[in-house]
């Protein structure tokens, strides 16, 4: 039995803005939609989906498709943006591994 996924109204609407801006993208740049799935290795359902905003697509193929029409995920250089992997990276090795709530409450009253 196949599980549906709830998803909160900011993020449907962000999938179907995301999505509508790959679909003009690819428009202004004279891409049909068989040519730019062919060009991300994808189906053409698959691109219906992510220009429609679904959330079946994974996020690495909606990014791949963006990234061909030239929509920049982040508003950086690829220098600044490689700066800030690396400290996130130093960041997360000094944060613990993983989080763990205590399985009893502490008794701090004194």
């Amino acid at each position: 039995m196949k599980r549906t996924r709830s998803y909160s109204r900011a993020t449907k609407q962000a999938l179907s803005l995301f999505g509508k801006l790959i679909r003009a993208a690819r428009v202004e740049r004279g891409l049909t939609a068989v040519e730019l799935s062919e060009r991300a290795g994808i189906t053409r359902k698959t691109l219906r989906r992510i220009e429609y905003g679904e959330s079946g697509p994974e996020i690495g193929t909606v990014f791949e498709v963006a990234t061909l029409v030239g929509i920049r995920l982040f508003d950086l250089d690829d220098q600044t943006l490689a700066m800030h992997n690396a400290r996130l990276d130093e960041k997360l090795a000094l944060l613990p591994k993983s989080v763990r709530h205590s399985p009893r409450e502490i008794d701090d009253d004194f």
